[in-house]
């Protein structure tokens, strides 16, 4: 026999013996057989209270401070059931600053957090209107005064100060806001900015535990307020 024939022959052999066993293989395989679909994080508990609130929050900076954030629940399921009804855990009222996203520092998903930012979360009626909602309206037993290291609004306004000047625009609005924090501040040992940011954040507490939404709740002990400090370099959240 001719080799390339026998080359040829052998070939086919072969060819024919993987076709085959493919078809062997295939057939092993249910017809109904589907990809198995990505598996979400599993679902919480309900937050029973403020200080569960406050751990979930807590455990969740922990995380994310230690770089082992989990999944964010946001896909397909979650917006499907979050569109019924919200249902927030937490209220976070920050500062606008962009290196203090609340849902990626408490490593939470979507329709955890109840979030009102401003500069220096300095409180107007909008703002005051919109805390007061959800306490009323959506029963949040958490609020949470969030100020940060190195704030911006709180470095302008002490320069401002400083300099007997005034801020341009509504600007000025915020420098008026922020104005008695620094003023305490003024009375402290350590770093002058640092000491209004936190001075800040407890004004801003006890400022809210006035109005008379809230201090209905806490007297009933349907809410909690408290003040927390975050840092931008550790990403740890310190509660004041």
């Amino acid at each position: 026999m001719p080799i390339l024939s026998h080359l040829s022959r052998r070939n086919f052999l072969q060819t024919s013996g993987l076709v085959a066993l493919g078809a062997s293989l295939a057939a092993c395989v249910p017809i109904s057989a589907k990809p198995m679909a990505a598996v979400g994080p599993a679902p919480e508990a309900a937050v029973a209270d403020a200080d569960g609130a406050l751990a979930r929050l807590m455990e969740g900076n922990q995380r994310y401070a230690a770089n082992k954030s989990i999944d964010i629940d946001e896909g397909e399921s979650r917006r499907i059931e979050v569109a019924k009804a919200q249902h927030p855990f937490a209220t976070i009222f920050s500062c606008v600053d962009s290196r203090v996203p609340p849902e990626l520092v408490f490593d939470r998903g979507l329709g955890d957090l109840f979030v009102i930012r401003t500069a220096g979360h300095v409180i107007d009626n909008a703002v005051l209107g919109s805390l007061e909602f959800g306490v009323a309206e959506l029963n949040i037993p958490l609020l949470m005064v969030l100020g940060h290291e190195k704030c911006g609004a709180v470095k302008a306004t002490i320069e401002t100060l400083e300099s007997h000047g005034k801020a341009p625009a509504h600007i000025e609005a915020l420098v008026e806001g922020i104005t008695p924090a620094v003023e305490q501040a003024k009375t402290k040992a350590g770093d002058l900015l640092d000491n209004a940011v936190r001075e800040n954040v407890t004004l801003i507490v006890a400022q809210l535990q006035k109005s008379e939404i809230m201090a209905e709740a806490i007297a009933k002990g349907a809410l909690k307020i408290v003040g927390g400090r975050y840092d931008l370099d550790s990403g740890v959240v310190e509660m004041l």
